[in-house]
Parts: structure tokens; C-alpha cells; sequence
């Protein structure tokens, strides 16, 4: 098949969180499928200045509502794969990837982006037979697709497909500030004259693929939708969960760069070293006794943080250390950092990210925390997994899909459901009491863990099933 992979993030191009490893894993695991994939990314000023490409096709020009878009397309050659780049400096040469700028608004430039992507395909001769979009940044192509005379005719064989690995974010505005669309224009997801993109995408997508299957579950209810659970609700036959991969050449303790000793589950010796490590790096006190656990997240409320605040000192009553690394809320970091003040032998708080830190962190902690208020799917408990560190998860979205508590058989972590921090406080102590006094039942949750494969590979077969319509 042809794959036109719409999407706005692309890892080794441009990155701002785990969208960018979707972005490169999924493309290049349907090509090693046999499939022709080609990727369409916005040229944002990071990839113009890194790789200064040169013009693919002569100018193209757009017109549309009573405008005129001229843009230019660069093209790349990326694991095997073209990527071609939308290239409109008015909307993308800035600094960053997304702005609220008032001026020029998020939902501006990526229904223009949708819009040109679609023109791209049709300059270059790529006619697909799946148009493959991402969040609600791409998701009105699926609409264009169907419904704009620029692109209909082109694409009148083209199955469309979104997925969802986010549905807090739909890039919503009022339709006086999206001049590339009509506000006349029929079909769309428009509410007191300010449009949805996501809901407009999810309208008209032939299939819909939130990122495991217990997303697509929670999406269908007015609790666990963000709002969009009326539009689920009227696609459900469309609907199909479909769990990310693992890069698991990037996140592999046998071979990764970042980390003091090499180990594996066959020799787990090496793992003592990168907790010493860790301890050493992050200033905590040197002990192999003394469980640490490790968090690599945005500081925000999704991640858990509303859980975690009030019980967080009652854990470090216990012996045990944390390390924590992220970004985000400033109340939420200001408060961690009192914490880490308060209890500097006990808690370090680093609030940066650097890749070397989340890799350090996964191969030295001995559990994993992960009290996410929701979770699409989520990467850390995966690497996790693979780095013997056992995840501690709220059972929900794709945690409870990869992760098995300690009281199911062949378990892989300890897992709770209740959303207060009570029921987070419980399931620390349950877990750091199996580590003192059952080591054997610790070590077989932390050998099948590591045994257990979430691959790239898996998530492309389905995503092909789904194509296939099978």
C-alpha cells in the first residue's frame, strides 16, 4: 500500500514530546512491512536551519475562502522513507513548534498545514491509498480529503485514518481566526462559531484509532473523553485501539550509551552499578539497600501530580529515595522543590530534561512511578519494563493494557485504580514490603517484565489490519 503519514513531530527532526517517536518508529516499521510510506511535516525554523533543503517542486499556490497561500516543498531522505516539508515561513519560522500567539493561532496554522499537506501529496505524484493523520493537528485533512474541491478528486480512493494519542488537546478557535477554511463550509465540527478540529477529523475519518484499546474504551464515556465522547459514541463501529511500540534499540539496558554498566536479563549484575550511579549523579546517599524510585514526566496534573503532592512526604517516612525529573506546572514544581529542600538526603527533584537523565533514571531506580490521572498510552512503563525497574501504575488507558499487578498471574508491576492519594500511598508501601521481605517473587515480576515485547512491528501489523478494513 501507499502511506501518507501526516503528523507534526518527527523524532531526529524536530521534538517536543512522545508524538516525535511515533512520528519516526510507525513510518519506518510500515515500510520494513513492504509498504510505500511517505511523511509530510511542516518545515518549522529548527529543521530549515539543520538541514537547509532545497525545493522539491516549483512554488505551489493555494486558493481558498478568498486567498492565496504560495508555499514551497523541500524533500528528505529518512531511514528509506521521503519526507516532504510544508514550507510557509509566515506560519512556521518561529521559534516554536506551537505558540498561543493571538496574532497567528495554533488552529491557523495547522488547518493551513492540513490543507497543503494534501496539495503536497497531490505535486509530488504520491497518491495514497491510506491518508494516516495524528492528533488534532493533522486531522482536518481527513475532512479536506472528502470535502475540499482542491483535494477531493485526488484522493476519492483514499481511506482515511486518525489516530488519537491525545484527546485533551483538539485544537479549537473561533473561525474568524482560520482564514484558510470557509466559515460557510459545510460538515465541519463548529460550535458557537468556533470550530474542533479533532471532532471534524474524528467526523469524517474512515477509521479511528485511539493508542490502546482501553483509551478507546474510556473515550466512549463522558468521564474519560475530554468532551469528544459524543462523536465516539456516534463512530464507535470505527473505532479501534491500536497500542504504540517500544523503540527497544533506543531503550535497551545491554546496549545503551547513557548508562554506567551494560546488563540484561540473563546477567542483571550491571544494574547495581547504574543505581550507584544515579545515587552518585543525583546526590542521594550511595546504597544498594535503600529502594529508589524513579519519575520522568511533565509536572502536571495528567501525570499524576494531584495524587502524588499530598503523599509524597509520607513516603519519604519510610527508608526509600526519589528521583524525579520534569518540566511543566510551576505551582507543582515550586512545591517539589521545597520537598527536595526539606529532605535532601531522600529526594532530589531535577527540573530539566535531558535524555541522558530519563535513561539514567530507568536503569538505576527500582520502581518506576506512573499515578497517571489518564494515560493514552504511555512509553515509560514500556522502557521500564525492559530496564528491570518495576512500574508502580494507575490502571488506566494503555498502563492497564501493559501493565499486570503483582496480585494477576504472570504480573509485571503493582497497579491501582482508585484516583485519591491514599490508594498511590497504599500501593508504594505494598510494593516497597514485596521488595524487603519476598525477593523471589520481586525477582520473577522484574525477569518477566524484561521479557515481555511491546515492538514497533506488533503496532504496524495492526495498524495494516485496520487499513485492510480486516
Amino acid at each position: 500500500m501507499k502511506i501518507l503519514f501526516l503528523i507534526s513531530e518527527v523524532e531526529d527532526i524536530v521534538k517536543t514530546g512522545g508524538l516525535a517517536d511515533v512520528g519516526k518508529a510507525l513510518p519506518i516499521a510500515l515500510s520494513e512491512l513492504g509498504h510505500e510510506v511517505a511523511i509530510i511535516l511542516p518545515y518549522y525554523k529548527a529543521a530549515a536551519e539543520s538541514l537547509n533543503l532545497s525545493n522539491a517542486t516549483p512554488q505551489q499556490i493555494i486558493y481558498t475562502n478568498g486567498r492565496s497561500y504560495a508555499f514551497d516543498i523541500k524533500s528528505l531522505n529518512f531511514n528509506g522513507i521521503t519526507i516532504y516539508f510544508v514550507d510557509f515561513p509566515e506560519y512556521f519560522n518561529n521559534d516554536q513548534l506551537y505558540s498561543e500567539d493571538a496574532e497567528i493561532s495554533n488552529a491557523e496554522k495547522f488547518t493551513f498545514f492540513s490543507l497543503a499537506a494534501l496539495k503536497t501529496a497531490e505535486a509530488v505524484g504520491f497518491k495514497p491509498d491510506i491518508l494516516h493523520t495524528n492528533d488534532w493537528h493533522t486531522s482536518m485533512a481527513c475532512y479536506f480529503a472528502k470535502h475540499s474541491p482542491l483535494s477531493y478528486e485526488y484522493f476519492a480512493k483514499t481511506k482515511s485514518v486518525l489516530t488519537i494519542h491525545n484527546a485533551a488537546f483538539q485544537g479549537t478557535d473561533n473561525l474568524n481566526n482560520i482564514p484558510s477554511v470557509e466559515a460557510s463550509a459545510p460538515g465541519m465540527y463548529v460550535e458557537h462559531n468556533y470550530l474542533n478540529m479533532l471532532k471534524t477529523g474524528l467526523l469524517y475519518a474512515d477509521s479511528i484509532c485511539p493508542v490502546s484499546v482501553s483509551y478507546a474504551q474510556e473515550i466512549s464515556t463522558p468521564l474519560g473523553s475530554h468532551g469528544i465522547d459524543d462523536v465516539i459514541r456516534q463512530r464507535i463501529n470505527s473505532v479501534e485501539g491500536v497500542l504504540n511500540g517500544c523503540d527497544y534499540e533506543q531503550w535497551d539496558p545491554s546496549t545503551d550509551e547513557f548508562i554506567a554498566a551494560h546488563y540484561s536479563v540473563d546477567d542483571m549484575s550491571g544494574k547495581a552499578a547504574c543505581k550507584k550511579d544515579l545515587q552518585k549523579e543525583f546526590g542521594l546517599q550511595v546504597s544498594a539497600r535503600v529502594p529508589v524510585l524513579g519519575m520522568v514526566c511533565r509536572t502536571t496534573l495528567q501525570k499524576g501530580f494531584g495524587y502524588l503532592m499530598p503523599i509524597i512526604e509520607d513516603i519519604l517516612k519510610h527508608k526509600v529515595q526519589i528521583a524525579l525529573v520534569g518540566t511543566g506546572q510551576k505551582d507543582i514544581t515550586q512545591e517539589l522543590h521545597r520537598i527536595a529542600d526539606a529532605h535532601p538526603k531522600q529526594f532530589v527533584f531535577i527540573e530539566d530534561f535531558k535524555p541522558d537523565y530519563a535513561h539514567k533514571v530507568e536503569a538505576g531506580a527500582d520502581f518506576f512511578l506512573m499515578p497517571s490521572e489518564f494515560e493514552p498510552c504511555g512509553l515509560n512503563q514500556m522502557y521500564s519494563l525492559a530496564y528491570g525497574t518495576v512500574p508502580i501504575v494507575r490502571g488506566i488507558g494503555g498502563l492497564k493494557d501493559t501493565i499486570t499487578d503483582v496480585d494477576e498471574p504472570n504480573s509485571t508491576g503493582f497497579v491501582f485504580n482508585e484516583p485519591s492519594p491514599e490508594a498511590l500511598l497504599s500501593v508504594v508501601r505494598k510494593a516497597l514490603l514485596l521488595r524487603l521481605e519476598d525477593s523471589k517473587t520481586f525477582k520473577a515480576v522484574i525477569k518477566r517484565g524484561m521479557e515481555k515485547k511491546f515492538t514497533w512491528k506488533q503496532a504496524a501489523e495492526k495498524y495494516v489490519k485496520v487499513y485492510e478494513g480486516k
